[in-house]
């Protein structure tokens, strides 16, 4: 579809929104000339017209071209048709799903139609003044309970006064079926009308050109029997032939006593189509049957029908062409009963056909129906009410959703978008912004890139089939316990409750916090992991040799017994290496630590803080930055783009923002004991203990001088553990003293 422009000549104001300039829809004005709005300014540029928070009845009345997708034209379409029909453009702003029909613009071709049929809805409803509501269309068949004719073509009993004519319209429907009528009642079209009659007048001809039944009132039963019968007979005559031609094989042909043998030893009453299987009777080569020989007893009550009923009491065999002069004597009747026509209206019975015909009333109901068809024009505006209703509602709704974001960056927090579908309540915290997905693969394989934490899960509820699907952002807070498997309730938007459990997590940063104690996080996974691998090989590895020495045990012989007793013993020589090799590495790693703590006592306290910054800065420095820099790129479009939404402009989540996406457990100050906590000192008691000690401890060891064989540079505060300075000073004093004696000498010579 051609994009629909024309020339730009309207003042649009634009504001900031999600961090791109968006145009401000705040009047109908702005509404009605959306055709004049640049498609490049739009932020949407198409989106699906299901898994929305706005009523799909909405969506699918918004969809011009019903190919599932709103678009721009569409909604341009919708703005056109909505602003015509409303006196007021401001009207659409308000979102009501009510409106006096007053209000409705009858100079528009459109809204005269619209104000007849809504007129008429409230006639129909016997409701008294103005307002009309969705609640008032929402029930079709309210609308016409009290109506005759609603332009539907189906007449019910209730379209007409006269008594013949209810009669024939309920014969109609119990014989050939009826339509619902848009009352909700069951009545009959054009074509239900034509086939009664037509029905009517085939089951009469029909039953005028009956043919005589040979056999009275039993020729029904006669031909059933000759049919079940036919097959049998025919089988009988050739195992005849077959043992007139080979005389040896008639005991092959004849019933054989091993099938009966295979059976006789159960209850026979269950082995009936066994027993069917076998011949007719014995089989003796002649070409006739013998009708007082013994009989199967499968087939018994068959027979005796046609012997007793179609045969000549005076015979006492007949042969195959008797048999097919049965069938000869009742074709003509078999075609007659084939022929029958009108079978849908054969209940009624021939003398109610009569009457129907005679009454002939098929004129008039054909002319209630062109009546009731007439109105289809005034009745169809009645679903125009319904859609003018739909999109009054919600028209603006979408446009803060579509054109711009308003919605999702609103600041109060009960004002949500049309694309977040309630509330996560998982690991101490509510997760606000949640939005439906199809298929969690297929949407987290793209959703990586708006730079979110989320969390998706499977929903179920007892109160709806089947399960759903959302994608959930964390925005607040740590990682926490936040994993695979973890269980949570989800609220929808109307307050149901779900039982919600994560299946996937695709992990971007949460705040600048979190990724400090991100690589310390995960060097204590990847240590945790190692440790946890190396424990299972050996624990593999410990219970595979075990398992095999308790296979081998009772396999071993005596002379292996005695080589493991002629084992030499213990030499603790041998192993003298592998004990000075053990010290050696204990030594090394000794003085390794020695020489770290010496160049740590090395520098002075600033420095040793600046070091331990240094360290800090290198490990968690590189994340934060990371971090700081995905925290600014977090968009939502890919998350909208995953679902298929077009998304035109950039919808970016700021730090602040993100902060009103999630909100997590806040706790009053307080002061409460645990019942269970060990008794004995507390943990911040035990901490300042220990670093009392460790403080008391380093006061010493530097008050006595120790700490100078590590630093020289460290000495003790105190003279006396100082002495090899002092006489050093003593020393070096007395030479200088000498120094100057003679230096005074040589001046006075």
């Amino acid at each position: 579809m051609a994009l629909i422009s024309k020339e730009k000549k309207y003042k649009w104001n634009f504001v900031n929104i999600g961090g791109s300039a968006r145009v401000r829809i705040k009047s109908g004005e702005d509404v009605a000339h959306l055709s004049e709005l640049d498609p490049k300014m739009w932020t949407v540029l198409s989106c699906p017209t299901t898994g929305l928070e706005i009523d799909e009845k909405s969506l699918k009345y918004m969809d011009c071209d019903g190919d599932g997708k709103l678009r721009i034209n569409d909604v341009i379409k919708v703005s056109e048709w909505i602003m015509s029909t409303l006196k007021d453009k401001d009207l659409i702003l308000k979102g009501e799903d009510f409106i006096d029909i007053n209000n409705i613009n009858t100079d528009d071709a459109n809204g005269k139609k619209l104000y007849s049929s809504a007129k008429q809805i409230l006639e129909n409803l016997g409701k008294e003044g103005n307002l009309i509501s969705i609640a008032d269309t929402a029930d079709i068949t309210a609308i016409f309970a009290k109506t005759r004719f609603n332009g539907d073509g189906i007449i019910t009993e209730a379209s007409s006064d006269n008594a013949e004519i209810k009669s024939t319209i309920a014969a109609i429907i119990s014989s050939v079926g009826g339509l619902a009528d848009r009352s909700g009642v069951l009545g009959i079209g054009t074509d239900q009308i034509e086939s009664f009659y037509k029905n009517i007048n085939d089951y009469l001809a029909w039953s005028e050109s009956k043919v005589e039944a040979i056999y009275g009132d039993k020729t029904d039963a006669i031909i059933e029997a000759y049919n079940a019968l036919d097959a049998k007979i025919r089988d009988y005559f050739m195992r005849s032939k077959l043992a007139a031609f080979s005389p040896n094989s008639t005991a092959s042909l004849d019933i054989q006593t091993s099938q009966i043998d295979a059976i006789s030893a159960e209850n026979l009453s269950t082995k009936s189509n066994e027993i069917a299987a076998y011949p007719l009777t014995h089989i003796t080569g002649k070409s006739e049957l013998n009708l007082n020989a013994a009989i199967n007893p499968a087939w018994e009550k068959y027979f005796n029908i046609i012997k007793d009923n179609a045969l000549d009491a005076s015979k006492d065999n007949i042969t195959e062409e008797d048999w097919n002069a049965i069938a000869a004597k009742f074709s003509a009747y078999i075609s007659w009963k084939n022929s029958k026509a009108g079978v849908a209206v054969e209940a009624l019975g021939i003398d109610a056909m009569r009457n129907y015909l005679a009454q002939d009333k098929k004129a008039e109901l054909l002319d209630l129906v062109a009546q009731d068809a007439a109105l289809k024009e005034e009745s169809d505006n009645i679903d125009m009410v319904d859609k003018f209703l739909h999109i009054y509602r919600d028209f603006y709704k979408l446009l803060k959703n579509f054109v711009t974001f308003n919605d999702f960056y609103d600041k109060d927090k009960k004002v949500k978008s049309i694309f977040q579908c309630g509330t996560l309540i998982i690991d101490q915290r509510e997760c606000k912004f949640c939005m439906k997905v199809n298929d969690t693969g297929k949407h987290s394989a793209a959703a990586g890139a708006s730079g979110m934490y989320l969390v998706y899960c499977d929903c179920t509820t007892k109160t709806k089939a089947g399960k759903m699907q959302i994608a959930a952002a964390v925005t607040v807070g740590d990682i926490g316990e936040l994993s695979v498997g973890k269980n949570g309730v989800f609220y929808d938007n109307s307050g149901l409750e779900w039982d919600a459990v994560i299946t996937k997590i695709v992990d971007n940063p949460i705040n600048i916090s979190q990724s400090f104690w991100s690589p310390y996080r995960r060097m204590a996974t990847a240590i945790e992991n190692l440790i946890n691998k190396s424990a299972a090989e050996k624990d593999a590895k410990m219970m595979a040799n075990a398992t095999a020495n308790i296979n081998a045990a009772p396999t071993k012989t005596a002379e292996e017994a005695k080589a493991a007793a002629a084992a030499p013993p213990f030499d603790i020589a041998k192993f003298a290496g592998i004990f000075a090799a053990i010290g050696m590495a204990v030594g090394m790693i000794g003085t390794a630590l020695a020489s770290i703590f010496k160049g740590l006592f090395a520098l002075n306290w600033w420095q040793l803080i600046m070091l331990f910054v240094g360290i800090i800065v290198v490990i968690s420095g590189p994340a934060m930055v990371m971090a700081w820099l995905k925290l600014r790129r977090r968009n939502i479009a890919p998350l909208l783009n995953a679902n298929g939404w077009a998304v035109n402009a950039v919808s970016k989540i700021s730090i602040p923002f993100g902060e009103t996406l999630t909100d997590v457990a806040k706790y009053p100050k307080m002061k409460l004991n645990d019942p269970f906590a060990k008794k004995g000192l507390k943990t911040w008691q035990k901490c300042l203990i220990t670093f009392g000690v460790i403080a008391l401890t380093v006061g010493a060891l530097w008050i006595f001088n120790v700490l100078s064989y590590i630093n020289p540079k460290v000495k003790s505060p105190l003279p006396r553990y100082n002495k090899v300075e002092v006489v050093e000073e003593a020393v070096s004093d007395s030479l200088n003293i000498e120094q100057i004696e003679v230096d005074e000498a040589v001046i006075a010579e």
